[in-house]
């Protein structure tokens, strides 16, 4: 029999919600899931109250309120987690965006053996990583910085011709790089380098507007003014919106 007691457990906003995921692997106790694009908490049960997923979520839909629930129950996590463990690794944390798609061929490109030509890259610079890139290198001063999610240049055909020219480039991931290491960079990227403009060009996948969100958020931590420009990339290819 369920105990029911006055005590401190999460609560989600659904319409600030965009099911990006993060919060999902934030929690200790596996006590959240996606469920039709929104953050569910699987169990009161689960929750142990302590918001180790607050921190985690880019829209602030998730806070700590005291009010009648189910008691934490260690036991049934510990049985929870084991029987989740399989699926989280086959589904990444249900995120969304981890949904396996196979696209119909939209004509064959004519390839001409005996003469091939190579498109001059636009890149001008090394390394594009944001890992790898310190706020002291020279390229980033004064720059036309683009920040662009790993995926895009291989989902747009065009990226160097539409996108690149006249950029720095910065490359990261949203859901698989160091989230907080990654503003921490681009914040003191930001401070010293002087930037004229921020773009970041992402997937439209819930978890990659984190990118859009670590770039804001990285903006107001640097202190400076600087104008923000966000492209969104369908996952066929397709331009989806520019936001000025």
């Amino acid at each position: 029999m369920t105990t029911k007691t006055i005590r401190k457990i999460i609560k989600i906003d659904e319409e600030k919600c965009d099911g990006c995921g993060f919060c999902v692997p934030a929690c200790p106790e596996g006590a959240l899931q996606i469920v039709n694009g929104k953050a569910k908490l699987v169990k009161e049960s689960y929750c142990d109250g302590l918001g180790a997923c607050l921190g985690e979520c880019p829209r602030g839909a998730i806070i700590i309120e005291e009010r009648e629930a189910d008691e934490f129950d260690q036991a049934a996590v510990k049985h929870h987690l084991a029987q989740e463990e399989p699926a989280a690794e086959e589904h990444h944390f249900a995120c969304p965006s981890a949904a396996v798609k196979q696209f119909e061929k939209r004509g064959e490109v004519e390839v001409i053996e005996k003469e091939t030509y190579a498109l001059p890259s636009t890149l001008s610079h090394w390394p594009i990583q944001l890992t790898l890139v310190p706020p002291t290198a020279p390229f980033l001063h004064g720059a036309d910085l683009m920040l662009v999610a790993d995926c895009v240049p291989f989902t747009y055909a065009s990226f160097h011709q539409d996108f690149l020219q006249g950029h720095a480039l910065l490359v990261a991931c949203p859901k698989l790089d160091d989230f907080q290491a990654h503003l921490r960079k681009l914040a003191e990227i930001l401070r010293q380098a002087e930037v004229k403009r921020l773009t970041v060009v992402n997937m439209e996948v819930p978890c990659c507007f984190g990118l859009v969100h670590m770039a804001k958020q990285a903006i107001e931590l640097s202190g400076q003014y600087i104008p923000f420009r966000e492209i969104t990339i369908g996952i066929r290819g397709e331009l989806k919106s520019r936001k000025e």
